[in-house]
């Protein structure tokens, strides 16, 4: 693995990207309500990009199986989809849905990335603790992270999480080191395998990592539909998924994707 450390100028730059990924999702938590369409979301997202000067990083992505490339700026995925899900003016949202939006930025250089998983309307109690369980996860990785903290520690305690509430880890997509390129060195699992135990990462001051717990209610499972980006729990049981941008820095870390303004 080539991981690369960042500077604290290098960390401001990619914060100053976080920031307005933070905007947008705000934004979009805002616009989110039934009888909205995804499409209308990416709309936003577009609009905002192009505000603050800044390049959308999903679209226009290459399809790993050759497929067309990623046609929007933000993935929407809803209920029993995961992540990669296609915004389109068909797709309205609905009282009781769950809905995923991934977003990320590149600015000046440098790269920003987050997600949430949001409720639409009123929503079942065992899809609110999903969303919980699954957020809870990631703020087990903020309150952790450090200089000299084995990723593996902090993994295990994050599959845990949600294996005590019943749910399981989805073990097809990882999160990733940010800097320069939206997927960089290392995968960063959020549960603990032979590999990860092989290979394990050691958190050192300057690593930037894009932490992503993925849960399904259901099993682990899941596949990508005919569209080739959308991809869903194999059992169709809802799927949440959050994601930070985080700095590793002297003595903990720093999320460089929260909204500083609503902070």
């Amino acid at each position: 693995m080539a991981i690369k450390l960042r500077s604290r100028r290098e960390i401001e730059k990619i914060r100053r990207a976080g920031q307005v990924v933070a905007k947008v999702l705000s934004k979009l938590k805002e616009e989110a309500r039934p009888g909205v369409s995804t499409a209308y979301l990416d709309a936003v997202a577009r609009r905002l990009t192009r505000e603050a000067g800044a390049i959308a990083l999903f679209e226009g992505v290459p399809n790993p199986s050759g497929g067309r490339p990623f046609p929007g700026a933000v993935c929407t995925s809803i209920n029993e989809q995961l992540v990669h899900g296609i915004p389109s003016p068909d797709v309205v949202l609905r009282p009781g849905d769950i809905l995923s939006v991934d977003f990320g930025v590149k600015l000046d250089g440098y790269c920003g990335d987050a997600a949430f998983t949001i409720g639409i309307g009123s929503i079942a109690p065992s899809h609110r603790r999903l969303l919980d369980v699954t957020e809870r996860m990631l703020q087990i990785a903020i309150e952790r992270m450090a200089p000299g903290v084995r990723w593996s520690t902090i993994a295990a305690q994050m599959e845990a999480c949600a294996k005590e509430a019943g749910f399981s880890v989805v073990k097809d997509y990882v999160g990733h080191g940010i800097g320069t390129e939206m997927h960089e060195d290392p995968k960063v699992p959020n549960f603990v395998s032979p590999e990860l135990l092989r290979e394990d990462i050691v958190l050192q001051e300057g690593m930037v990592l894009a932490v992503e717990p993925m849960v399904n209610m259901g099993k682990p499972g899941v596949r990508t539909l005919k569209d080739g980006w959308t991809v869903v729990t194999k059992d169709r049981q809802y799927s949440a998924h959050f994601e930070h941008t985080i700095a590793v820095v002297k003595g903990g870390c720093e999320v460089l994707t929260l909204d500083e303004k609503a902070v």
